[in-house]
């Protein structure tokens, strides 16, 4: 009796520890996943930024050099971040003179994916200013990473979505083919989604943006990629949009005049006229 006692209580004993052991092994999870979503929570939120277009193939301001691509600087926030870097560095470094943006100021390159109209004036530019960090999708090829460590510029590879600074965040590494992040900053106001090109899907990235962190959004500006999208479906995007509850639009680069001009005949005096050398701030989004 007092064996059977035994074997029962070390059965219990066991069982125990077992429950333990895998609570406590879910509870790790749970918590890896509460540390995760805590840091794309923001505590702060930027209070005032500019962006300002330093790349694209829709003219702004005439005395700057339109061509294919995408390049965006934005500053006033932690940091002063360069978000993709166009076709021709050449071109990017010419518009950046003229605009009265030193590439020295810059402290962050963050590359939307690897398309050459994007990532094309990299090197021009670290040639001017390696002391940066490149945050960079974790797909982009080992050659590429080499390249640019060769120049001195340290290097983030983003998978995941990520805290880059202070009301700023990579959406992380988006798509199945062609993977790409985009930027969100969180300000005072709501959240500011820019594209390079939008390949996972713009409503996907703005649905996941809103959900990422927690807020409604301001403005969607960069490149929206409905160029050969037909007029029905890109009404579809706009009232996807509005259900979502963006409140401005800037599409540019690979957008198309068709989605350009429908998403100005929707959202009006909230349509923001993108082109190379404009200046977005707060001011622009009541």
């Amino acid at each position: 009796m007092n064996k059977l006692w035994i074997l029962f209580i070390l059965i219990i004993a066991l069982g125990t520890i077992l429950v333990l052991t895998i609570s406590s092994r879910d509870r790790k999870n749970k918590k890896g996943q509460i540390v995760q979503a805590e840091e794309k929570i923001p505590t702060n939120t930027t209070k005032d930024l500019s962006i300002t277009v330093s790349y694209d193939n829709n003219p702004y301001k005439e005395r700057l050099t339109s061509t294919w691509g995408f390049s965006c600087v934005i500053r006033r926030a932690e940091k002063t971040i360069l978000f993709d870097t166009g076709g021709d560095g050449s071109t990017l470094l010419t518009n950046m003179k003229k605009l009265g943006i030193n590439p020295q100021e810059i402290d962050l390159v963050v590359l939307s994916h690897i398309h050459g109209d994007h990532v094309g004036g990299l090197t021009d530019f670290l040639e001017k200013n390696p002391e940066v960090v490149v945050y960079l999708p974790r797909s982009f090829p080992k050659g590429f990473k080499d390249k640019v460590k060769e120049y001195g510029a340290k290097i983030v590879e983003v998978q995941v979505s990520l805290k880059i600074c202070q009301g700023v965040y990579s959406s992380g590494e988006l798509g199945t083919w062609g993977k790409e992040q985009s930027l969100i900053i969180h300000t005072e106001k709501g959240l500011i989604v820019i594209t390079g090109c939008a390949h996972p899907g713009i409503v996907k990235i703005v649905d996941m943006a809103k959900d990422l962190l927690k807020n409604d959004v301001l403005l969607v500006m960069g490149g929206f990629h409905l160029g050969r999208k037909s007029r029905g479906e890109i009404e579809n995007i706009i009232c996807s949009f509005r259900k979502l509850g963006v409140s401005y639009t800037g599409p540019c680069h690979c957008s198309g005049d068709t989605a350009r001009q429908l998403f100005k005949e929707e959202y009006r005096e909230n349509f923001i006229n993108l082109g190379v050398g404009r200046v977005v701030t707060m001011d622009n989004l009541k």
